[in-house]
């Protein structure tokens, strides 16, 4: 019966991924929590699952045009070199710290797309006013 956690889990962090959100900022905190995975284990997983993802959100986003290919190129290379670091880091820190470090990252996150989202509300609130008072005149 535990493998259907493991199915839910991957459903939650494929449809979260697919629509952009970051799959794995749900996936690994299920598979560390919930799951009694290793850090290791559940972020090598979800660097895994996401290979699959990509690629198929890739050839989406190119069938629709939205693909800037100049600032891909630009993106993609540092980003493999990069993230190819940070693996072999990763490696070395021990589960403790990783956790420690992952929930850090993720409050990281959580904070500034919240703060995004206050700004983008108060600008939005403000054009509105704006708008809403030219209507008045």
């Amino acid at each position: 019966m535990e493998w259907l956690w493991f199915i839910l889990a991957g459903l939650a962090g494929g449809l979260l991924g697919g629509m952009g959100m970051g799959g794995g900022t749900l996936l690994i905190p299920i598979l560390t929590l919930m799951l009694g995975i290793s850090q290791h284990m559940a972020q090598s997983t979800n660097l895994i699952v996401f290979i699959p993802m990509c690629i198929i959100v890739l050839f989406i986003h190119i069938k629709n045009k939205l693909i800037d290919f100049k600032a891909f190129a630009l993106t993609v290379i540092p980003a493999i070199g990069v993230a190819v670091g940070a693996g072999f880091l990763a490696a070395d820190i021990n589960e403790k710290n990783l956790k420690l470090y992952f929930g850090i990252f993720l409050l990281v996150v959580g904070a500034s797309l919240l703060i995004a989202a206050i700004i983008n509300s108060a600008g939005k609130s403000k054009k509105q006013k704006t708008l809403k008072n030219y209507k008045n005149i």
